[in-house]
């Protein structure tokens, strides 16, 4: 019996352990930020760009940079970027927007980039509502788009849920971060020791703008199915967009994510005059039977 109860011990005991570091070190297995010098100089070819510094409540800097449209603005995108690097890299992907006439507004989040500030998620979400407010002084609400990629579609779902924008996209979104890392650490007690939850799927049920989703059907770190999943939340407001054969990290280098995108960004929202459809007509595959 003695054997018994040491050994269950000795496993309670590694199980508080590995418990213990799950807490401590995720924010190192969470994010992996590039870390930027002040007097590094953002350059992109064929892209004009202004460099901007907005100071917290709490003292830190949220470091941004704006990239400018040729021609008249259609408003403003904030594109909230995923979990690695800085908008030093990030930045490139801003081409895909101002070539449609929007403004794009990249910022990194605190310990990335040129950001500085001790990093949790209610400072994060603080930080982006303080970046919104900031845009709102620039444009009205029907004209930002808020476009969240991979760790940024559960902020972008936040953003969204407290404010009136004009869209908010999804790019490779999960139903929630604890979700995800569930998968990898499936019998830790991971709702109580997750610093950054992120319940997208929550905050979804209170977003009231159009919402579009974007996943490709080869991404093996949040899986397909996760978009489909949040999808049916706000069905009325969603539409799923398919990459067929997209990863995690490669949707832009298929042309169907920039087809996606043009009508996303491009289209009017049509109304259906669904009486004149077959949404009534119910289609039975019960055979009649012959009369005699």
């Amino acid at each position: 019996m003695a054997y018994w109860v040491s050994t269950a011990f000795l496993i309670l005991v590694i199980y508080i352990g590995i418990s213990v570091a799950l807490y401590y070190l995720q924010d190192y297995m969470l994010f992996k930020p590039e870390k930027l010098p002040k007097d590094f100089l953002f350059d992109y070819e064929n892209q004009e760009t202004k460099e901007y510094n907005l100071e917290t409540r709490d003292g830190a800097v949220i470091n941004g940079l704006r990239f400018f449209p040729k021609g008249e603005s259609k408003g403003v995108v904030l594109y909230l970027k995923g979990n690695s690097k800085s908008i030093k890299g990030w930045g490139k992907f801003a081409v895909d927007f101002t070539r449609h006439g929007y403004n794009v507004l990249m910022v990194d989040y605190r310990g990335f980039g040129k950001s500085t500030g001790k990093r949790s998620q209610k400072a994060i979400k603080r930080d982006l509502q303080l970046v919104y407010n900031k845009i709102k002084e620039l444009t009205t609400e029907d004209r930002i788009i808020l476009y969240g990629r991979s760790l940024g579609s559960g902020f972008a779902t936040k953003l969204a849920s407290m404010n009136n924008p004009k869209l908010l996209i999804l790019d490779a979104p999960y139903y929630s971060l604890t979700k995800v890392t569930a998968r990898y650490a499936p019998f830790m007690p991971l709702s109580l020791l997750m610093k950054y939850p992120l319940p997208t799927y929550k905050w979804l049920k209170y977003v009231q703008c159009p919402i579009h989703i974007i996943h490709g059907t080869h991404d093996k770190l949040i899986p397909y199915k996760t978009s489909v999943k949040l999808s049916q939340i706000k069905p009325k407001l969603t539409k799923l967009h398919t990459v067929i054969g997209g990863g995690h990290k490669n949707l832009n280098n298929f042309e169907s994510y920039h087809s996606m995108l043009d009508d996303i960004l491009n289209s009017q929202p049509k109304t259906i005059d669904l009486e004149t459809t077959s949404i009534n007509v119910i289609h039975s595959s019960k055979k009649t039977k012959k009369k005699a």
